[in-house]
């Protein structure tokens, strides 16, 4: 490829509302262009990117023994009310009619549809298993799309779904699947971790994550450095801190504590350090009859703890959602407002649930119910009764590893994700099969995604330096740069250029000859911003010396290579890069 015959259009400066790293540099590239909000062209170089990305995911998939189809964008609503999900997605579904006032949707995901392609078109446990996969446009109508493809409305995703006899041979399928992932990731050239993770609004059993390691994440990763465990912070069990509760010291006490709402506030105020406050968190439980009033719920945290929802959702009591109580309610259950509410008589009977290492704490302090004072002194048994207990909470990094060591955290971006369904859309939708008893039986899912198009962004926000993208190799939209100096001056620099040229691209290096005649300074900026991976450098004083300039894009080496050792120089150079 020339530039002077490509779409090479790079800018100074990012839109204001690019956020994240990857949005700025994109856009600087050339790489996106804005339509609407999170709707965006993906222009030449956007797309290289995109169709490597879809090249390396569908060699894996295609080796994993999946099959490739393409299902629709627009899906008939029918199967989305057949499912239950036309009202449980809630309003990221795009839904629109046609001119007939028929309702569809613009697909966010295909459960629906594969599970209709599966129940008419697989009869006999002869035809399982089989894994169905496709690579194609989604919707999702973000509140406040942002951050670029991080977050936009319409994306790339490669979805794929797998039917299966019964739940080992499911089970083996998503093993499957988490092996392929892994080559996947490996193959793209990225930081990476598979982490056990929520099942989320996709529902079913088992889940992993595969999160790109990267500061602006907006996932929190726990992991132990001395095993393979890691997780999603959402699903991460969180121990509790004190092996065996104390006996009581000190005796319950009523103090004063003005303008002290927080449990920061309290410990500051008191000369105790954090973890000796309890927090105070109200939740109202909705009930299954919809005339039935809400249940409220205290927990209670450590005051430097912070509550982990998605856990809360999973516990008997909470099975129908629950949000936080509003003010009025507090006030009537505990009569007070916010900030000093407490597990000690409260004005109205409340469900306590406490956090595991709230339940073993003593000579705590906690709202007394009372605005301004707190109880110091709390003590289970002595002063209230034995709670109910229970995960509540988020791992903090440096917590124990039950199976020994600490636990840390780090940023991630989720990119892939994987999931075990079950029978959940199956039943939902009646796809059986007969199975070899010659009776009907439900087929057995597993469903795995993976954003093309976010992990564009992701290895981008992975992968940067101030002066624009390092690309691994893998994703660059060409691997080799060729920069002459004086393209239009000199001759000998032209048929140095050309030469290596042709060279490379008989061995199947993608490289692209700069012939725009820029200015050096120009050109070297564009492809430090577009992140080649490789630059090479003509020029006529070199050339006079027999020499050459090849310059490493991620670390900005440069090395002096004789003309004639070149082209074998560049091979080694692309090898040896991840």
């Amino acid at each position: 490829m020339r530039a002077s015959k490509y779409h090479i259009n790079t800018l100074k400066e990012a839109p204001a509302e690019a956020e994240v790293t990857s949005h700025q540099l994109m856009t600087r590239a050339g790489m996106i262009r804005k339509v609407a909000g999170g709707i965006y062209t993906y222009m030449p170089l956007g797309l290289k990117v995109l169709r490597k990305i879809e090249g390396i995911v569908r060699a894996e998939m295609d080796a994993a023994g999946a099959v490739e189809l393409l299902m629709p964008v627009v899906q008939p609503a029918e199967l989305w009310v057949e499912s239950g999900r036309w009202v449980e997605y809630g309003p990221e579904l795009l839904r629109i009619k046609d001119r007939h006032q028929r309702d569809f949707v613009l697909q966010p995901t295909s459960e629906e549809v594969i599970t209709d392609i599966a129940r008419n078109e697989i009869h006999s446990y002869r035809q399982l298993p089989v894994n169905f996969y496709h690579i194609q446009t989604k919707f999702r109508d973000e509140r406040r799309p942002r951050f670029g493809l991080m977050r936009g409305r319409e994306f790339t995703m490669k979805d794929a779904y797998s039917f299966d006899r019964n739940e080992e041979d499911a089970q083996a399928s998503y093993d499957a699947m988490y092996d392929a992932y892994m080559r996947i990731f490996t193959r793209l050239g990225l930081e990476f971790r598979a982490v056990a993770a929520d099942t989320g609004s996709i529902g079913g059993s088992r889940s992993h994550e595969f999160q790109v390691i990267a500061d602006t994440g907006e996932d929190l990763i726990v992991y132990n450095p001395q095993t393979q465990y890691a997780a999603n912070i959402e699903l991460a069990e969180a121990p509790c801190l004190i092996a065996q509760r104390a006996p009581a010291q000190e005796p319950l006490t009523k103090t004063s504590t003005p303008n002290a709402p927080k449990c920061e506030m309290v410990a500051e105020l008191l000369g105790l350090p954090l973890s000796r406050t309890v927090k105070s968190v109200v939740v109202a439980a909705e009930p299954a009859d919809a005339n039935t009033p809400p249940e409220i719920w205290l927990l209670l945290l450590r005051g430097d703890h912070e509550l982990n929802e998605v856990k809360l959702g999973k516990l008997a009591g909470f099975e129908n959602g629950f949000r936080m109580a509003t003010d009025a309610e507090i006030i009537e259950h505990f009569g007070t407002a916010p900030g000093y509410i407490g597990p000690i008589s409260p004005a109205k009977p409340v469900r306590i649930l406490a956090d595991l290492t709230v339940a073993n704490m003593s000579d705590f302090v906690c709202g007394a119910n009372e605005e301004g004072y707190h109880y110091t002194g709390v003590n289970w048994e002595r002063d209230l009764p034995e709670p109910a207990v229970a995960d509540l909470r988020n791992v903090v990094a440096g917590d124990p590893d039950p199976n020994g060591g600490q636990l840390a955290i780090q940023r991630g971006i989720e990119v892939g994700h994987i999931f075990f369904l079950g029978d959940k859309y199956s039943r939902a939708l009646n796809a059986t099969f007969l199975d070899m008893d010659g009776k009907p039986a439900l087929m057995q899912m597993g469903c795995y995604g993976i954003g093309i198009s976010r992990i564009a962004a992701a290895a981008i926000e992975q992968n940067h330096d101030e002066k624009g993208i390092i690309w691994p190799r893998a994703l660059a939209p060409f691997e080799v740069v060729i920069c002459p100096m004086g393209w239009s001056k000199s001759e000998t620099v032209r048929n140095a250029c050309e030469t290596l040229y042709a060279q490379l691209r008989e061995r199947g290096v993608e490289v692209i000859l700069d012939d725009r005649d820029a200015r050096p300074g120009v050109m070297f900026a564009d492809w430090e911003l577009i992140g080649v991976p490789l630059r090479i450098t003509v020029g006529d004083r070199g050339l006079k010396d027999d020499q050459i300039e090849v310059q490493e894009r991620a670390h900005g080496e440069t090395h002096n290579v004789p003309v004639s050792e070149a082209l074998d120089q560049i091979l080694q150079r692309l090898d040896a890069m991840k």
